[in-house]
């Protein structure tokens, strides 16, 4: 299994890389670390992986569409988890636009591509393609002590420009 992870220098993203190369028995034949490196990601978390082949990483934005439709292919991915975003709720209160540009836009350009490389996929790889999308709690607002356990079927209630970009996504 060939597996793009974007956002993997980040905290969540890059336990999940650290998760899949060490898993003993994993499936994994090359995984493949788009980040573009913002103030969320350090490659230091990922430092003692680059010695495994089966390691890449790509310097990069998910609305790069000529660089993601390139790592597709290149890699020919079997799956793909999408951790990036930009994620500090203080800093969407301040400069909004960013987290809607990469929360939104950056992910709709990544679902495209993916699309059109799906699409052109053969079976059985085409019914076994995945696309994992990792959001936020932070869309449905603020759980106060009394309030019930949220799930999926909470309505959302995003509460800063953060929370309303991954609203969409």
């Amino acid at each position: 299994m060939n597996l793009l992870v974007t956002g993997g220098a980040g905290f969540i993203g890059s336990n999940f890389i650290r998760q899949r190369l060490l898993e003993k028995g994993s499936p994994l034949t090359k995984l493949v670390n788009l980040d573009a490196l913002t103030y969320a990601g350090n490659p230091a978390n990922l430092a003692d992986l680059a010695s495994d082949p089966r390691y890449v990483f790509a310097h990069g934005d998910i609305g790069d569409t000529a660089l993601v439709t390139k790592l597709l292919a290149e890699h020919q991915i079997d799956a793909v988890a999408n951790f990036a975003a930009e994620s500090h709720v203080d800093r969407s209160i301040d400069s909004p636009e960013p987290f809607f540009q990469t929360n939104v836009v950056g992910t709709l350009r990544l679902l495209n591509c993916v699309k059109a490389y799906w699409s052109k996929l053969a079976e059985p790889k085409k019914s076994a393609f995945r696309f994992l999308h990792v959001s936020t709690d932070e869309v449905y607002g603020t759980l106060t002590a009394t309030d019930a356990p949220w799930n999926e079927e909470c309505p959302y209630e995003p509460n800063s420009p953060y929370a309303a970009s991954k609203a969409p996504s």
